[in-house]
């Protein structure tokens, strides 16, 4: 088991842009993260298993969907609060940020937002509670930066609806509850359902052989005439909108991880930098290692006053898609960046599951393409301040 001495680093005072309760509420999962996830994260990801015990653990610290109001069941929490908990997560893995972020930003959030309100008393507190748990179905084989191609198909059959098709690279799959799912109607419309398992013709298979998000589980869903209830759809949105604000707030999300990724990684370069010694002194008093980590903690800085301003306009409702597409993908990029050069400040214990680093590496290689890759993000800000439509 891996000691977790891991010191916060605030290089601007972003801390005084904070609440108290935000600061309580780090503060909080920081200690569950030391405590629960440090230990045993290694040997998790080497064995490639997701740890179900933490599922109560996230439950019990609010972490999922913290933002979703208290009568059903949420902790009622403001954005800038859902990010740091997802910033502390993600510096433990971002496996278990996955995992959280998907249950509140990928299934909490469209039951919310566009759900009957049976829907929301029915699933969200158990949600909440980690009582169920749920993924979120929109990527195929076939259609992942394209989703509006999707050819997954709901037909309506009088008393139901008759799903086929499949989903891929699904985080939570394989013990997911529910499945929030996107398919088009027979108008070619794309309408939302919501997938319970035990539904016949429903399966989830695990993705394994995954070299990237060891700790997290991955799985397709594959529908073969499952029969949902028409009780089942979401009835208050239609068209690519609905996954796509899922999506926003679950790229908030990870613009906020990515921090703590990266945090560890300098963290431990930063330690590791002032105890190596070579040439008869620590390695942190060369030039080289001093200009890597003197860059290291001028991106995450810039990261972090990204992700705070971007939840303050998320908090007033102002915070618009191509914004947080920017704070995706330069955050994401910011901690690949990083997680390399801390490897090679570390030498070859970089590659050891002695220390955080190769596994951060391995996860962000994940991250910078999952939710819309790092590629897509740059396009939808040309759109936004060009006004061209590069994906046409």
């Amino acid at each position: 088991m891996r000691t977790d001495n891991y010191q916060h680093h605030d290089y601007y005072l972003v801390d005084e842009l904070l609440t108290e309760e935000h600061k309580l509420i780090r503060d909080t999962v920081r200690a569950w993260v030391k405590k629960e996830v440090t230990p045993i994260i290694e040997d998790v990801c080497q064995k490639a298993i997701f740890h179900k015990p933490w599922i109560k653990g996230l439950a019990e610290i609010g972490a999922f969907g913290p933002f979703i109001p208290q009568e059903y069941g949420g902790a009622g929490l403001d954005y800038i609060a859902y990010g740091i908990m997802m910033q502390e997560l993600e510096r433990g893995d971002s496996g278990v940020r996955s995992t959280a972020s998907v249950q509140g930003s990928l299934v909490m959030y469209p039951i919310y937002a566009f759900g009957s309100e049976e829907q929301k008393r029915k699933y969200l507190p158990r949600l909440a509670k980690g009582e169920i748990m749920g993924c979120f179905g929109l990527t195929e084989p076939d259609y992942g930066s394209n989703p509006a191609g999707m050819i997954t198909r709901i037909e309506d059959k009088g008393d139901y609806y008759l799903l086929n098709g499949a989903k891929m690279w699904i985080s939570n799959a394989p013990f997911a509850d529910i499945a929030v799912v996107w398919a088009k109607d027979d108008n070619g419309e794309i309408r939302g359902v919501i997938v319970e398992r035990g539904m016949e013709g429903f399966s989830t298979p695990e993705t394994h052989g995954k070299w990237s998000l060891r700790a997290s589980a991955t799985g397709e869903l594959v529908f073969d005439n499952v029969k949902v209830p028409k009780e089942n759809l979401l009835p208050n949105i239609k068209g690519l909108k609905g996954p796509l604000s899922c999506l926003n707030s679950a790229r908030y999300g990870i613009a906020w991880g990515a921090i703590g990724a990266a945090l560890d990684c300098y963290d431990s370069a930063l330690r590791y930098s002032k105890e190596r010694i070579q040439f008869g002194k620590p390695i942190g008093a060369f030039q080289l290692q001093q200009k890597k980590l003197a860059e290291m903690i001028t991106e995450i800085t810039k990261a972090q006053l990204l992700a705070w301003r971007l939840g303050v306009l998320k908090n007033e409702n102002r915070a618009t898609p191509a914004q947080i597409s920017m704070a995706k993908r330069n955050n994401v990029y910011m901690a690949l960046n990083i997680a390399r050069e801390a490897r090679q400040i570390h030498g070859g214990m970089g590659i050891t599951g002695e220390y955080p680093i190769m596994r951060h590496m391995m996860n962000l290689e994940s991250v910078i393409t999952y939710e819309g890759t790092h590629d897509i993000h740059l396009l939808i800000t040309g759109l936004d301040i060009t006004g061209f439509n590069a994906f046409n």
